[in-house]
């Protein structure tokens, strides 16, 4: 599924958001209320999954790190070769 967001540019100028504010607020959002995993997030926000840790770290939001999510990292790495 592809989802597309226009933004009315009066909503981009001034003291708004531009496009990546926006969508790296998604992200946050999103995450925040457990809807999407840290990985997909990053992906959303157009950021490296390190950059997008420091960001909601930064406000003082938890990872929501489980023992699912890093068995599914470890799966992820199995596949391509890197374990």
């Amino acid at each position: 599924m592809q989802i597309t967001l226009e933004i009315p540019d009066e909503m981009l100028q001034g003291k708004g958001l531009n496009e990546r504010e926006w969508l790296q607020e998604i992200a946050i959002a999103l995450f925040q209320q457990e809807l999407i995993t840290l990985a997909r997030a990053s992906r959303i926000a157009k950021m490296h999954q390190v950059d997008f840790q420091k960001l909601i770290g930064s406000r003082g939001i938890c990872i929501h790190y489980d023992v699912e999510d890093f068995e599914e990292d470890i799966r992820h790495l199995e596949e391509r070769g890197w374990l």
